[in-house]
């Protein structure tokens, strides 16, 4: 039960890590403050669950670099490739587009963002990940299980409203009868800056998010 309250609680560091990495490159492009990803609390969920499954496929021969680095990017890009995929299929809107870069899948994923992940991997693996271990160790046992059940339920609460925040966008999407997905994109745009912060949140978060009708199973 202790070893997996300790991996739970390194998916919430490394999480909470990411949306600070996310939030600080915002702040350089923007000036301005912005909430990453589309939960209401300050985590990014595909960073904790990318950072786990580097430790899980690269901890055990770190001895090869290289190895360390190309297993990096292959993981984070199947990852970032599935979770568009998944985010579209499941919500009708492309979240983020990398179709104007050079090398992209699908414009999931692109060569510019798995590079920086390749070199962000080797960090964590061989400077940050043992920093974090030891820091979790020197907590008490009973407090790494008690921060680990309080962060789950903290999370899943978080989870239920940004869903429903989600939810409630798609239903906004398929309200909205026009054939014109250029027109429904601007339309769900200004419905999301007039509602509460939850909906403002979701267009700072994703400011490229582009409507999604094709192959869906709204009827317009």
């Amino acid at each position: 039960m202790l070893i997996v309250s300790k991996y739970i609680l390194y998916f919430f560091i490394y999480a909470f890590l990411g949306w600070c990495l996310e939030v600080l490159c915002k702040l350089f492009e923007k000036k301005r403050f912005i909430n990453r990803g589309f939960l209401v609390g300050p985590i990014c969920p595909i960073y904790g669950i990318g950072v786990l499954g580097i430790v899980f496929f690269t901890l055990k021969n770190t001895s090869d670099v290289l190895s360390v680095f190309l297993k990096t990017i292959l993981i984070c890009s199947i990852l970032e490739y599935f979770t568009s995929y998944l985010m579209e299929k499941l919500f009708k809107a492309r979240w983020w587009d990398y179709s104007m870069r050079k090398y992209n899948i699908n414009g999931r994923v692109c060569l510019e963002t798995m590079l920086p992940f390749g070199v962000l991997g080797c960090f964590i693996v061989y400077l940050l990940h043992p920093l974090v271990v030891n820091f979790v160790n020197i907590i008490n046992s009973s407090v790494v299980m008690i921060l680990s059940v309080l962060f789950l339920i903290i999370f899943f609460v978080d989870l239920i409203v940004s869903f429903k925040v989600m939810f409630k966008i798609k239903s906004q999407i398929k309200n909205l009868k026009q054939d014109n997905t250029e027109i429904i994109n601007k339309k769900v745009e200004d419905w999301l800056i007039i509602n509460s912060f939850l909906y403002r949140h979701i267009k700072e978060a994703f400011p490229k998010f582009k409507i999604n009708l094709k192959g869906s199973d709204i009827k317009k």
